[in-house]
């Protein structure tokens, strides 16, 4: 077995079970999101550091859209605050739903681009492949069979157009991080998960799909 598919699936085990005590246990959900929160904004803060340094042209936009990511964090911050909080056990199964499809993305992405290889998907990040990109839309769709009709009350066709969409949108968020980290001329966000890279480098898609997911399914049912 290929070992960075050894090292997410790992990490997927990881994210799972503490996915798994975050839903059953409220206390483990806030104080896991609050240092989880804390670590990620360290290492994205640190990366557009090393972009802006020594780059006058750039600094002002990117410490324009550092301060755009800051209010948009904090905002996603107290929404999931309020999901964990509230009465509303839907958000919550969407929320878990948002984050499954954005793990499967990840490694469907890439077993099928080191399965398959082909055509490169952009140059931002050479290790990704159009059938890599497909692979991650067909893993997600595993999830509709076990939610659909039981957690997750749409009809089949809006649920498959809904999946893909957050794994679009998880797709994205990882491309993005990519393009940061190739700007900043750096492999990993930090070093804090050895042989693994930064919490960002693991939660880039994640964290993207997360709060897009839930507001999706929220509002369109």
């Amino acid at each position: 077995m290929n070992k960075e598919l050894k090292k997410r699936i790992f990490t997927s085990i990881i994210l799972l079970s503490l996915l798994t005590a975050m839903y059953f246990y409220t206390f483990i959900m806030i104080g896991s999101m609050m240092i989880i929160a804390i670590i990620i904004w360290i290492e994205f803060y640190a990366l557009i550091s090393k972009i802006i340094k020594g780059n006058r042209y750039q600094d002002h936009f990117f410490r324009y859209i550092s301060k755009l990511a800051s209010l948009f964090y904090l905002s996603i911050f107290v929404y999931f605050i309020f999901i964990i909080e509230s009465d509303y056990t839907d958000l919550k199964i969407y929320l878990l739903y948002s984050v499954l499809v954005a793990i499967l993305s990840d490694i469907g992405g890439l077993v099928f681009g080191k399965t398959f290889k082909g055509k490169k998907l952009t140059k931002i990040s050479p290790n990704k492949t159009v059938l890599g990109s497909v692979g991650s839309f067909v893993l997600s769709m595993v999830l509709i069979p076990i939610f659909y009709n039981k957690l997750i009350t749409y009809d089949l066709l809006s649920l498959i157009m809904l999946t893909i969409i957050i794994s679009l949108i998880s797709q994205i968020g990882d491309l993005f991080i990519s393009l940061l980290k190739r700007k900043a001329k750096v492999k990993d966000t930090s070093d804090l998960l050895p042989g693994h890279g930064g919490l960002l480098d693991r939660l880039d898609g994640i964290i993207f799909a997360a709060p897009s997911g839930v507001l999706l399914l929220n509002s369109l049912n």
